[in-house]
Order: structure tokens, then sequence, then C-alpha cells
């Protein structure tokens, strides 16, 4: 193990509430046991899950809680030996930050399972811009949409990281890109990475994309939620699949489900929430790596310091953010 100060901060929060309930407190540095990773954290990215936390819609969680769904750092002890001290490490999901302290302060404490080694000099606020929204979309590519070169792809919700990261990968392989936005002014962040074909998101646009792919999209991502599904259902061709994977609107559910009068007739509903162990060490170093040669960029919007968490939050919340939010520690 290496050496390490007794306490830490972190960023509690004791019950849901604004964003002026998450304190920043002075914690015990937890003690690793076999199978876990004491993960020195350099920054840690925000996303939807911990302001669902924070406004009290998210299932399953205990408080007091120091929130955070992913990390990036360096280890500081692994009794297992699975990593060595000082190697640089993502760790994300698996219940972080819900049933277990997560990454929201400067040590974290998580199972081995969850943590992913790579090597990279970017800087840490580019690192931890990185996991979640990289594993998201490409789980959303590869498991919930089995997406292939050449197809088209529409991705409702595309200014978010993860509408961002899921371009990004889609246009590597040669994808046709189709991307929503609500705001005119996000529209050439979108053409900057990649996408060909910008949509101005006015609740139906289904018609819109089956005139520019004659005849609709082979795949789409559902970022949005309930609300805006059944327009993307819609735009599809016969035998497309549409995947369920985030819910931006804060809207999770379909009220008296009925399939046969919801789905489109040959049109395919899919869903994804992964885990770490969907984004192979592999795929994140070399996601890393185009990134350092300048041959793709992570869309980072913007980074705070951990004495700024109350701030970042009421951000993350205002829905102002083109990409990632990152705070760093």
């Amino acid at each position: 193990m290496t050496e390490a100060p007794e306490t830490m901060r972190a960023a509690v929060l004791d019950a849901p509430g604004p964003p002026e309930a998450l304190h920043l407190r002075t914690l015990p540095i937890p003690t690793p046991q076999r199978g876990q990773v004491l993960i020195r954290v350099r920054a840690f990215g925000l996303n939807r899950s911990e302001l669902h936390t924070r406004l009290g819609p998210a299932e399953g969680v205990t408080f007091p809680r120091v929130l955070g769904i992913e990390a990036v750092g360096e280890v500081a002890a692994c009794p297992g030996g699975e990593f060595e001290a000082g190697q640089q490490v993502a760790a994300m999901m698996g219940d972080m930050g819900r049933t277990y302290n997560g990454g929201y302060a400067e040590y974290s404490c998580v199972p081995v399972a969850q943590v992913i080694p790579f090597s990279s000099d970017l800087d840490w606020a580019t690192l931890g811009a990185v996991p979640e929204m990289l594993q998201t979309a490409y789980g959303s590519l590869t498991v919930g949409l089995d997406a292939r070169r050449g197809q088209s792809i529409l991705i409702r919700g595309g200014t978010s990281s993860v509408g961002m990261a899921t371009a990004i990968l889609a246009e590597q392989r040669g994808m046709t890109v189709l991307s929503t936005t609500h705001n005119p002014a996000k529209a050439a962040a979108l053409t900057a990475i990649g996408v060909d074909h910008v949509l101005l998101d006015t609740g139906e646009i289904a018609k819109q994309v089956r005139e520019l792919t004659d005849g609709g999209v082979d795949t789409a991502l559902e970022l949005v939620g309930t609300p805006t599904l059944p327009d993307t259902l819609r735009a599809k061709r016969f035998h497309g699949v549409v995947c369920f994977t985030g819910m931006l609107s804060n809207q999770w559910t379909v009220e008296n489900f009925y399939p046969i009068g919801y789905l489109p007739r040959g049109v395919r509903l899919a869903a994804y929430g992964g885990d770490a162990g969907d984004l192979p060490a592999e795929v994140l170093q070399s996601f890393l790596d185009t990134v350092a040669s300048g041959t793709a960029q992570v869309p980072l919007h913007c980074s705070f310091t951990l004495d700024q968490i109350q701030e970042a939050h009421a951000y993350l919340e205002s829905d102002r953010a083109t990409g990632k939010l990152v705070v760093t520690t």
C-alpha cells in the first residue's frame, strides 16, 4: 500500500434535496479488503444517475451516501494483488454511490470487478469524462443495437455526453449519424464531432428522419426517455432496432404498455443498462489512444473542483452542458 493520509474529503448526501444538500466532509479513508481496490481519485464525471439520487427518484439508495458511479485515478492499495500500486485505473457502476460510497471523494474503495486499467498522459479532467460515458455508448452500440458498419443511426438526445460519445464511436464505424438537439445553438458542436445530420427536436422528427434515410434509420438510440420513444420508433425502417438507454426527461416508464399497439409493425425495441464488464480494457485503451493522437475527441463541456460540487450539480440540473461535466480532486 502506498503512503496515504488517514482522512479524506468527500461530498456526502444525507438525504435527497437541492444541490446544497451535498456537503463536503472529512471522512476516514476506507480500508480495502481482498477483492477490493482503494483508488486515489483524481477526477470523476457527473451523471444523470447521481442527479436522480439527489432529487429522490432513485431506488435502493441508502443514506448518508457519497455519490458517484464512476471515477479515475491511481491504485492506492489492492490486497489481492490484481492491480499494482500507482497503476492508472477507471472504476464505474456496480452500485458505486448507491449501496456503497462512490467517486465523489479523494479516495474510493470499490470491488475489483468494477475496475479497468489504462495508461494515458491525457489530463485528469479529460480522463474523468470517459469511463461511464464510453461504457454506455459502447454497450448501447454493441449489446443493445448490434450496430454494423455502413448502417444509419439516430441518436435522440445527441448533446448529452453519452449521445456525443455514441456519435464519435458510430462515425469511427463508418455509420451515417443523425443526432438531435432542442437547442439550435448546440448544432455546431454535433457537426464538429462528425454528425451527418443535425435535427432540431420538436418532439416529432420521425417524418424528417424517414425522408433523410429513404424510409427510416437502421438503428436508434433513445436517450431522452419515454416521452420521445414512440416518435423514435416511428423513425425506424422495417426490422430496425431502437435501444432504450437513457432517461434525460426523468420519465422512466410507459403507462398501460400494450406492445402490439405501441410498437410499429416490424420494429424491434431493446434496452441497455450495463456494467464495467461491458467495457473491455482494450476498448478503453484504444479510445484514449485515439484521443491522444487527435483522431477522436472527448466531449468534455467543463470541469469543476471538489470544492465546487454544489455549483457543479446545479449546472448538471440546468441542462446547459453540451457533453460531459467533470470534477477534479
